[in-house]
């Protein structure tokens, strides 16, 4: 994600999913046609969002919604080309959105999701209390012992999600000269999977995570605080050595769907909610195990005043 991007977790909402790395939709871009395609990545928030907005489009305006799970960065890409319609959680990614949106125009902004995103690292609240100076980046030496694993090498591990998100971790860890060693669990739920784990046995962690983010509810964790941002410090990623931003999520939309996607547009451009209100669908997913369509219905049923602003 941006700073995170996509691995496979859950199934993917909507009728016809399908895998970018094999095939684009045939219903993305599709001229006079009511069918809508979106981005969906891996990490559960953002599945939320498509399972919500798949509903809206199918059960409230008659749409047929097709989803195409790809990676965060080649998903622009497709965007640009028109293989998907809309992404609807994008981390940041300057570079991306200067290529598309600026220099070719073939995408365009869809607003705020209303979600602000932020990654972190982030220690057991549990372990927190009990060394409360481990919340300073400088002392998390004191500790490397402690956080050793058999993966990590002799060295404290510092446990990231896929490789394929966008990550500061080996740089920050090189450049704060830190004894670790970023070990990555290769998907969002294999990283929950270890981290539910650690905090079963009680044992400390040190862990990349994010807000917003369901987990925070069954494991308390709190942030290790690294030198403060500030405008530009990660513009290079071999010299980053500060804390990664506070970042609006926002929304983007392929620029003919943008302009031409009558109802189904207006509605993307309008969807906007709350980090709750996100986690409330995220967490029916992912912890109750409903299916995203299920998730989807159970959350509209009870938030009408919410959604129905969006409708055009």
């Amino acid at each position: 994600m941006a700073l995170a991007s996509a691995v496979a977790l859950l199934a993917v909402t909507g009728c016809g999913a399908a895998d970018m790395t094999q095939q684009a939709s045939p219903y993305a871009n599709a001229e006079g046609s009511k069918t809508v395609t979106l981005s969906v990545q891996s990490w559960v928030g953002a599945q939320a969002n498509v399972a919500v907005a798949s509903y809206l489009l199918e059960h409230e305006l008659g749409y047929r919604v097709d989803t195409v799970q790809v990676d965060e960065v080649p998903a622009w890409d497709a965007l640009s080309q028109g293989r998907v319609d809309a992404i609807l959680e994008d981390w940041g990614h300057p570079d991306q959105e200067q290529r598309y949106v600026e220099e070719k125009g073939t995408i365009e902004p869809g607003g705020r999701l209303g979600v602000t995103g932020h990654i972190g690292w982030f220690v057991p609240t549990y372990f927190a209390e009990r060394h409360p100076d481990i919340t300073d980046w400088r002392n998390l030496d004191r500790y490397a012992d402690q956080l050793r694993t058999p993966e990590s090498g002799g060295k404290g591990q510092l446990l990231d999600g896929s490789p394929s998100y966008v990550t500061n971790d080996k740089a920050l860890v090189a450049n704060l000269g830190l004894d670790y060693q970023v070990v990555f669990a290769g998907s969002e739920a294999a990283q929950i999977t270890q981290i539910k784990q650690f905090a079963k046995e009680k044992k400390p962690f040190l862990s990349y995570w994010y807000k917003p983010q369901w987990l925070f509810e069954q494991v308390p964790m709190t942030e290790v605080k690294l030198p403060a941002y500030k405008e530009g410090c990660d513009s290079d990623p071999e010299k980053v050595a500060c804390a990664y931003p506070h970042t609006p999520l926002r929304k983007f939309l392929n620029a003919d769907f943008a302009r031409n996607g009558g109802d189904a547009a207006a509605l993307l451009k309008n969807l906007t909610w709350t980090t709750e209100q996100q986690n409330e669908v995220a967490l029916m997913i992912a912890d109750q195990k409903l299916s995203p369509e299920e998730a989807a219905g159970k959350w509209v049923r009870a938030n009408g005043p919410t959604w129905r602003k969006w409708l055009p």
